[in-house]
């Protein structure tokens, strides 16, 4: 629970100020030996812990979804593998895995999607990344508008889609080869662009390389640029973006 919810239901009544207090009381971690569970991290953040599943042994993995999933009543991993999934669904019954951005969650029924952020690729072997990107946003509560297979080499397919993205609170931009989606959608839109270069491509790409020195020397303005595959950081900043720009007031 939030510091507000438990205000909230200590003044309605729900819960009694010694209960309240039991919970402020509580460590800000929960310690498992090999790992240190964040639970005020939404508190203080306004974002609950994500798991990053790659490399974790699986006894270790459960008992994180498990524990997360008992405090928060949803739980959100990135880089997850269908190994892990029939692993998890076991004590988490309701956890689903997403096979294309390998992400492995449980999610409360009815979230709120606020604002809008447009996610875009380059080409269709961006999607993975850009998925990574879109469902982190939607998680945290974020309205997305995917527009995928939009690169430079056939530059009237963004232009068509334009308006849309130009009406985003920000822009996701997923792009490999050179990199070059970026700093054409930098030089079309008012709003932030968040760049992620994707390791697709040849050689030369220098698995995403190539992509990243493009983008962090774009000269379009605007445009802040992640780690090379990182869509999970991408869909945050977006989100920080996303509920900056729907708590300021309209003009």
């Amino acid at each position: 629970m939030e510091t507000r919810e438990i205000l909230s239901r200590v003044k309605s009544g729900e819960i009694s100020v010694e209960e309240a207090e039991r919970y402020f009381k509580r460590e800000p971690y929960e310690e498992l030996g090999y790992a240190k569970l964040d639970l005020h991290r939404e508190i203080r953040s306004g974002f609950p812990e994500v798991i990053y599943c790659h490399g974790k042994p699986d006894d270790y993995l459960v008992s994180i979804y498990q524990k997360m999933y008992e405090h928060n009543g949803e739980v959100f991993g990135t880089r997850a593998t269908s190994h892990q999934y029939e692993l998890v669904r076991e004590v988490v019954p309701a956890v689903i895995y997403d096979e294309i951005s390998h992400i492995l969650k449980a999610e409360k029924p009815d979230k709120e999607h606020i604002g809008c952020v447009a996610v875009c690729t380059a080409g269709t072997a961006d999607i993975p990344v850009a998925e990574e990107a879109a469902q982190t946003a939607e998680y945290f509560g974020t309205h997305v508008e995917r527009i995928y297979d939009v690169g430079v080499s056939g530059i009237h397919r963004l232009l068509s889609r334009v308006d849309a993205i130009q009406s985003a609170n920000c822009v996701v931009a997923v792009a490999g080869m050179e990199g070059a989606l970026a700093s054409v959608l930098g030089g079309l839109v008012s709003n932030p662009v968040i760049a992620v270069p994707t390791s697709v491509g040849y050689g030369a790409s220098m698995h995403g390389l190539s992509a990243l020195l493009t983008m962090i020397n774009s000269c379009a303005n605007g445009i802040a640029v992640v780690n090379i595959d990182n869509g999970y950081g991408a869909g945050y900043m977006a989100t920080q973006i996303n509920r900056l720009a729907e708590r300021a007031p309209r003009e």
